[in-house]
């Protein structure tokens, strides 16, 4: 692994796009074309907060296969008449039959939805929130904040509500808004933020609205925060900088079997 050429005792994978010398975290700013050393930064130090919430520009591949895998499933399911249907059955979140031993509906729950107008909402709010996040955390990175987060809120929902049917993305997409709430607050230094605000609406309809899992949208914020924070080494690093690493893998590994725990908990006594 490089070092940082002001600090040789500081493994790095960045470089300066100017120049191409390896720097760490902390002698790095953010340009428009890239990060910088401090020779080639220009004068101002100053560090802008990303307009995180922007359409975004790019790819963002994991993003869009995501989006489409929700589709496919959504689309096989409305040939079968979604809840009526094998597939739906086979891989909705009910707390008797996970406590049962079905284990796999903690996972294939967050892929599907009772209607157009569920899928509709959770996928646009995917793209929007979704794509940009995946430019600051990478696609590794963003598939398994996903996943895990759609893993806390699958645990959530069972958590608020074990004998209710519980299907749909929310839980993994409130996980996403968890994660742009921790990279505004790492550049601004402030959670007052864009992020916050959606989260803060979103948190009023799932409240507002009845037959909303709002356990499993808490829970998926929950997990898609703490999954962030090991991703910055717990405010050690960056999170749009880093690497998976140790202290990510950990952390993504505490929180994914932390929520299969609380929802043994509360599903145990259906076994």
């Amino acid at each position: 692994m490089q070092t940082c050429y002001r600090h040789p005792d500081r493994e790095t994978g960045l470089s300066c796009s100017e120049c191409g010398r390896p720097i760490c975290t902390e002698c790095m700013t953010p340009a428009a074309v890239g990060i910088r050393c401090p020779d080639h930064a220009g004068r101002s130090r100053t560090i802008r907060a990303p307009r995180i919430v922007a359409r975004p520009s790019g790819t963002a591949t994991a993003t869009k296969a995501l989006i489409g895998l929700n589709v496919l499933v959504y689309l096989l399911t409305a040939a079968q008449g979604r809840g009526d249907g094998s597939v739906f059955i086979k891989f909705v979140l009910f707390g008797p039959w996970v406590g049962q031993g079905d284990w796999w509906r903690l996972v294939t729950s967050m892929f599907l939805h009772w209607s157009f107008i569920h899928i509709a909402t959770n996928m646009v709010a995917l793209w929007f929130v979704g794509a940009p996040v995946e430019q600051y955390l990478g696609r590794v990175r963003f598939v398994l904040l996903y996943f895990v987060s759609g893993l806390a809120g699958s645990a959530g929902a069972l958590l608020q509500a074990p004998q209710s049917p519980i299907a749909g993305a929310s839980g993994a997409v409130f996980g996403i808004l968890g994660a742009m709430l921790i990279l505004e607050w790492q550049v601004t230094g402030s959670l007052a933020g864009q992020a916050m605000t959606w989260i803060a609406i979103n948190l009023v309809i799932s409240f507002a609205i009845p037959g909303i899992s709002w356990g499993g949208h808490i829970g998926g914020l929950i997990g898609g925060i703490l999954v962030t924070l090991t991703f910055a080494r717990w405010g050690r690093g960056h999170a749009a900088y880093g690497r998976l690493g140790l202290p990510g893998g950990l952390g993504l590994t505490v929180v994914a079997v932390g929520s299969i725990a609380l929802a043994y908990w509360k599903v145990r006594g259906y076994a």
